[in-house]
Protein backbone atom coordinates (compact mmCIF):
# COMPACT_ATOMS: atom_id res chain seq x y z
CA UNK A 1 0.00 0.00 0.00
CA UNK A 2 1.34 3.41 -0.94
CA UNK A 3 1.13 6.20 1.60
CA UNK A 4 1.25 9.82 0.47
CA UNK A 5 2.01 12.62 2.88
CA UNK A 6 -0.03 15.81 2.74
CA UNK A 7 2.79 17.43 0.82
CA UNK A 8 2.74 14.68 -1.79
CA UNK A 9 5.92 12.90 -0.69
CA UNK A 10 5.68 9.09 -0.76
CA UNK A 11 6.40 7.05 2.35
CA UNK A 12 7.45 3.43 2.29
CA UNK A 13 4.46 1.32 3.09
CA UNK A 14 4.45 -1.77 5.30
CA UNK A 15 7.03 -0.78 7.90
CA UNK A 16 5.12 2.41 8.68
CA UNK A 17 1.56 1.09 8.67
CA UNK A 18 1.90 -0.58 12.06
CA UNK A 19 2.72 2.83 13.59
CA UNK A 20 -0.28 4.51 11.98
CA UNK A 21 -3.69 5.13 13.56
CA UNK A 22 -7.04 5.57 11.86
CA UNK A 23 -9.33 8.58 12.18
CA UNK A 24 -11.61 6.61 14.49
CA UNK A 25 -8.75 5.50 16.76
CA UNK A 26 -7.32 9.00 17.13
CA UNK A 27 -10.74 10.58 17.63
CA UNK A 28 -11.39 8.15 20.50
CA UNK A 29 -8.00 8.90 22.06
CA UNK A 30 -8.63 12.65 21.90
CA UNK A 31 -12.32 12.40 22.85
CA UNK A 32 -13.45 14.31 19.78
CA UNK A 33 -15.74 13.56 16.86
CA UNK A 34 -13.97 12.16 13.77
CA UNK A 35 -15.09 15.22 11.79
CA UNK A 36 -13.37 17.47 14.33
CA UNK A 37 -10.16 15.52 13.82
CA UNK A 38 -10.51 15.81 10.05
CA UNK A 39 -11.00 19.57 10.38
CA UNK A 40 -7.92 19.83 12.62
CA UNK A 41 -5.83 18.00 10.02
CA UNK A 42 -7.25 20.19 7.24
CA UNK A 43 -6.19 23.24 9.28
CA UNK A 44 -2.72 21.83 9.98
CA UNK A 45 -3.17 21.35 13.73
CA UNK A 46 -2.56 17.60 13.48
CA UNK A 47 -0.67 16.11 10.56
CA UNK A 48 -2.53 13.48 8.56
CA UNK A 49 -1.09 11.14 5.95
CA UNK A 50 -3.29 10.22 3.00
CA UNK A 51 -3.38 6.60 1.91
CA UNK A 52 -5.29 4.78 -0.81
CA UNK A 53 -6.69 6.41 -3.93
CA UNK A 54 -9.75 7.34 -1.86
CA UNK A 55 -7.59 9.54 0.38
CA UNK A 56 -8.11 7.80 3.73
CA UNK A 57 -6.22 9.50 6.55
CA UNK A 58 -3.75 7.94 8.93
CA UNK A 59 -1.89 9.51 11.83
CA UNK A 60 1.52 8.60 13.21
CA UNK A 61 1.28 7.15 16.70
CA UNK A 62 4.29 9.13 17.96
CA UNK A 63 2.91 12.44 16.63
CA UNK A 64 -0.41 11.86 18.43
CA UNK A 65 1.44 10.95 21.63
CA UNK A 66 3.49 14.16 21.36
CA UNK A 67 0.33 16.18 20.68
CA UNK A 68 -1.28 14.75 23.85
CA UNK A 69 1.85 15.44 25.92
CA UNK A 70 1.90 19.05 24.73
CA UNK A 71 -1.74 19.56 25.62
CA UNK A 72 -1.34 17.88 29.02
CA UNK A 73 1.83 19.80 29.80
CA UNK A 74 0.03 23.13 29.97
CA UNK A 75 -1.83 22.73 33.26
CA UNK A 76 -5.22 22.53 31.61
CA UNK A 77 -4.85 25.68 29.51
CA UNK A 78 -5.78 24.19 26.15
CA UNK A 79 -5.92 27.57 24.41
CA UNK A 80 -2.29 28.26 25.29
CA UNK A 81 -1.20 24.79 24.19
CA UNK A 82 -3.28 24.93 21.04
CA UNK A 83 -1.91 28.26 19.86
CA UNK A 84 1.76 27.75 20.59
CA UNK A 85 3.94 26.69 17.64
CA UNK A 86 4.71 23.00 17.44
CA UNK A 87 7.30 21.29 15.26
CA UNK A 88 5.61 19.81 12.21
CA UNK A 89 2.47 21.86 12.68
CA UNK A 90 1.66 24.56 10.16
Amino acid sequence: MLIKEEMGKDMTNDEHMEDMLTVREVARLLHVHPNTLRRWSNNGRIRAYRITPRGDRRYKREEIARFLEELNGHSGDLNEAWNRPVEGRR
